[in-house]
């Protein structure tokens, strides 16, 4: 049966970008149009033949578009959406959430102008139903039958067969967390809880409180990080369990820190004491879709000793027995198990693998080992162990032989050349250098002016330049520390009666020790720019442990430490630097961090410059 697009569909769709459900606007049937792949969905431009917006199906749909359910120029009737502004996208998308296939593929993409001229024709079906045709690389399947029904008819049917608590499922209106902002309205979102933190208590100048936060994914694998306090937190811990699936409402959003978010997502949530946490319990569930955002091995140098966790995609060349490893922290025994991996970058590294990703992974990995299987992991930890690797944390997910396009471009890569190819420890000679800072000082090399007057750089990942450049000024009165646990390093607060509590250790400790975390100004011939700046290297620049500048302070007075500070400027260093873009206030600043501090070799300095000098006496002369 041939059928008609709606007249203004999308017309109707922008003036109503988010409906409570599908009562609130008329039948929408609309013309499916430039049909693709991108990443795990599809996205295609809806049109109604006078206007057009730009689409997205979710990734659950992929199977119906590849059997022909859903085809390039066929018709559909969307029976629920959402409109949203995408975050890294200056356009508006519309999220398909529900909808139904009225028809195959037509003959042309439909036009208004046809109907003007003959009202009474309608567009015709494919006379061909058999036959299959290709977008981007993908067959597309025509279905032998479609029987179209009205939306009424759809969710009648689908509520007389349901259990009274699925017909109350489905009258959500279900968001993706894709599709969510803060200016957004009122949204319902069904998550799974994939990482779940400690109750933290906390001190400031406000009060005493409590918080814990939740990482959630949705079906396609987005995530966000939620965070309750007080009230919320208390009402919402015991609720939260790992692993289960929950509707979310009356929540609210704001944009994402960077400098402390564990996952990847502009935006993050907050939950109260008035939010509404379901858990989907009476209905089939979903296991999130993982998303990988690989970093090549030889990339990994500026993310050593970050907070940034990273996903790789290697094959697996060695595989160790399990080893029992001690907590400083209480002397539990937990199972350990290297990896190495290499990638087309012909460089290695080792993975740590912890616990049940030791025993159950890990020992699937040293049953397979010959076959040099290939292993995506996410959320690894890049550490500075034997110059650089990597190690798991408690939300790492690790996935053998996986469905991926890189992982098959890598296969063939290892079985076509790499087996064969010499391969290199990515952290192989960086032990002593890393420790003196000298490491890739020679590498990259760029000007302060080569940063600072290209606004975009680090906007997409963290961009790293060597710098040779002076400490032009350090301000006395800013933050220059903060207070660690002399066990892990990570930040203490004042304990309950005395000492202090590491969340990191989960244990009071009477005594703490203070780290530098600070801003410098630097300075070279082009110009300048501020720096931050973290414990190992600030010691090296300053010429003494951050307790040392507190004890020379409080004992000698403020004017010995403003000397001490004084002294520590104005001498030549070679920076190794990674440059990031923060958002503050709604405007993107760029952030450069010290990753590395060295003096300068003027050997290897002079060497450096006469090799550029011969460069540019080879580049004249050709």
């Amino acid at each position: 049966m041939a059928k008609m697009v709606s007249p203004d569909a999308i017309s109707t769709i922008l003036a109503n970008p988010s409906p409570d459900s599908s009562s609130d606007f008329p039948e929408l049937v609309v013309q499916v149009l430039d049909l693709k792949p991108t990443g795990s969905k599809f996205t295609f431009t809806a049109s109604d033949g006078k206007k057009k917006v730009k689409a997205m199906f979710q990734s659950t749909l992929s199977s119906l578009i590849t059997s022909g359910s859903i085809q390039n120029l066929g018709l559909i009737r969307i029976l629920d959406y959402t409109l949203n502004d995408i975050p890294t996208k200056n356009e508006k998308y519309l999220f398909v959430t529900k909808f139904e296939t009225l028809s195959p593929a037509l003959d042309s993409e439909y036009k208004a102008e046809a109907e003007a001229k003959d009202s009474g024709d309608e567009l015709k079906s494919k006379q061909e139903m058999d036959v299959e045709f290709e977008v981007n690389g993908i067959v597309l399947k025509p279905k032998q039958e479609i029987l179209a029904k009205s939306a009424a008819q759809i969710v009648h049917e689908q509520h007389q067969n349901m259990a009274p608590s699925a017909r109350m499922a489905m009258t959500r209106r279900i968001h993706p967390l894709v599709s969510l902002n803060p200016y957004q309205g009122i949204w319902t979102i069904k998550v799974r809880v994939t990482g779940k933190g400690n109750m933290r208590s906390y001190r400031n100048a406000r009060g005493e409180g409590c918080v814990f936060n939740v990482e959630l994914t949705d079906e396609d694998g987005t995530q966000i990080q939620a965070t309750m306090f007080n009230e919320a937190a208390k009402k919402f811990y015991d609720k939260f369990q790992l692993g289960k699936v929950y509707y979310i409402s009356k929540g609210t959003l704001k944009v994402a820190n960077k400098q402390f978010k564990t996952v990847q997502n502009d935006y993050e949530m907050t939950l109260n004491e008035n939010s509404e946490v379901e858990e989907a319990s009476s209905e089939a569930t979903f296991i999130p879709e993982t998303k990988f955002n690989f970093v090549p091995i030889d990339e990994l140098g500026p993310y050593v000793n970050g907070r940034d966790l990273i996903d790789v995609v290697g094959v697996v060349r060695e595989v160790s027995m399990t080893m029992s490893i001690r907590r400083k922290s209480n002397n539990e025994a937990i199972p350990k198990r290297d990896i190495t991996i290499a990638d087309e970058t012909k460089k290695t590294v080792v993975v740590s693998l912890w616990s049940d990703l030791a025993t159950s992974v890990g020992q699937e990995l040293l049953d397979m080992a010959d076959k040099s299987p290939v292993v995506a992991i996410k959320s690894l930890k890049v550490g500075d162990f034997q110059g650089l690797s990597l190690s798991a944390v408690s939300k790492s997910v690790v996935v053998i032989n996986p469905d991926l396009p890189e992982a098959k471009k890598l296969r063939s890569w290892y079985d076509s050349e790499g087996k064969e190819t010499s391969l290199a420890s990515v952290g192989s000679g960086l032990s002593l250098s890393a420790k003196s800072g000298a490491r890739s000082m020679y590498t990259d090399r760029v000007l302060l002016s080569h940063i600072t007057s290209n606004p975009t750089l680090g906007e997409d990942k963290p961009a790293s330049f060597s710098v040779k450049a002076y400490i032009s000024y350090i301000k006395t009165d800013q933050t220059m520390w903060y207070r660690a646990c002399k066990t892990c390093n990570k930040k203490v607060t004042d304990a309950i009666g005395s000492g202090y509590w590491c969340e990191g250790c989960q244990k009071n400790d009477e005594e703490c020790s203070l780290r530098y975390i600070m801003v410098v100004k630097v300075s070279d011939a082009s110009g300048e720019a501020f720096f931050s700046l973290f414990n190992e290297q600030a010691e090296k620049i300053i010429g003494c442990s951050a307790d040392e500048l507190n004890e020379l302070k409080s004992q000698d007075g403020e004017n010995s430490y403003q000397m001490k500070l004084k002294e520590a400027t104005w001498i030549p260093h070679l920076f190794r630097v990674s440059v990031t873009l923060q958002e503050y206030n709604n405007e993107k600043r760029q952030r450069i961090t010290i990753r590395a501090v060295a003096p300068v070799d003027y050997a290897t300095e002079s060497s450096s410059l006469i090799e550029q000098i011969l460069k540019m006496k080879i580049s004249k002369v050709e």
